[in-house]
Formats: structure tokens, sequence, C-alpha cells
């Protein structure tokens, strides 16, 4: 079977991270009023084939231990959806408000 897998990164709580407390200072300063907790990680989506569910995210948790994650400053989610669903383009033009998202957010 094909799974698109997304492995959602952030940093473990207590580390400090300057780019989300950059971003939550200047978004009051752009009229952007009452947001707080500003995190910045990172998301990789790819296909992956395995037998069933349960070997894709054991795969690709083995994945984020051994190569995708630094597990002493950064903890992963993983989603595995069946198929190539959710695998997007990049815009080409417009604003991030027109995009929609291509994968189902939980």
């Amino acid at each position: 079977m094909r799974f698109t897998a997304t492995v959602e990164i952030v940093g473990l709580e207590g580390m400090a991270d300057p780019e989300g407390q950059t971003i939550e200072r200047a978004l009051p300063a752009l009229g952007f009023a009452g947001v707080e907790g500003v995190h910045v990680g990172k998301v990789i989506r790819f296909l992956i084939e395995a037998p069933d569910a349960k070997a894709a995210a054991e795969t690709v948790g083995a994945m984020c231990e051994r190569f995708l994650t630094n597990p002493v400053i950064e903890t992963a989610s993983i989603r595995l959806e069946a198929g190539p669903a959710g695998i997007s383009m990049p815009l080409e033009s417009g604003s991030a408000a027109d995009a929609v998202p291509a994968v189902d957010q939980p």
C-alpha cells in the first residue's frame, strides 16, 4: 500500500524558539492582536510504500529517530493517510490567504 506521511517537528517544551518569539512580537504591530504561544517548526510530507499502516508508522517513526529529528531538542508527530492525497505543489502566485490546505488538519 502507498501512504502519505506528514511529519510535524517542533521544539521540545522549554527549548528556546527565537523565531517564534520574533513572530509573536511582530504580529501586534501588523494589526494581529491576541496571538500568543507562537512556535515555529517544520513539516515534512512524503509518500511511503508499506504493507500496512502499522508498518508505515513504524518505518516513519524510525526515520524520525535516526534522521528527520534531533530527539535531544525536537519531537515529531506523525500522520498517515492511505494513498497519495495530501501532497501539494507550492503556490505560484496569489497570497497564502487564498491557499486551500492540501492536507486535512485533525
